[in-house]
């Protein structure tokens, strides 16, 4: 069964840090291009960061550039979204999706999803 699943969500302060990680069960992240996207309540999903099958290529949305990091390891099949600097409005639930591509957008569809993972900043 092709599945891939989110972990590391929880509350974290204002300011403070915390890494999502994606892992895949099933199929090889190696042949994948990996989204990260998040959805608030109320709001509607949006793109956080895409990284291309290799690892080279990353894109961020302009609301989390210089406080999220994406990056691979495809020797544990796992993808990570390391966020710094977390801001209450950083608050949702954080999905990971992967696509059958060697480039990364997070303006196509994907072809598979996680469940999410719920990430809280709040004092």
């Amino acid at each position: 069964q092709l599945q891939l699943v989110e972990s590391g969500g929880g509350l974290v302060q204002p300011g403070g840090s915390l890494r999502v990680s994606c892992a895949a069960s099933g199929f090889n992240l190696d042949y994948y291009a990996i989204g990260w996207f998040r959805q608030a309540p109320g709001k509607e999903r949006e793109g956080v960061s895409c990284i291309s099958r290799s690892g080279g290529g990353t894109n961020y949305a302009d609301s989390v550039k210089g406080r999220f990091t994406i990056f691979r390891d495809n020797a544990k099949n796992t993808v990570y979204l390391q966020m710094n600097s977390l801001k209450p409005e950083d608050t949702a639930i954080y999905y990971c999706a992967a696509r059958s591509s060697y480039y990364c957008s997070m303006y196509t569809s994907y072809d598979y999803w996680g469940q999410g993972t719920q990430v809280t900043v709040s004092s």
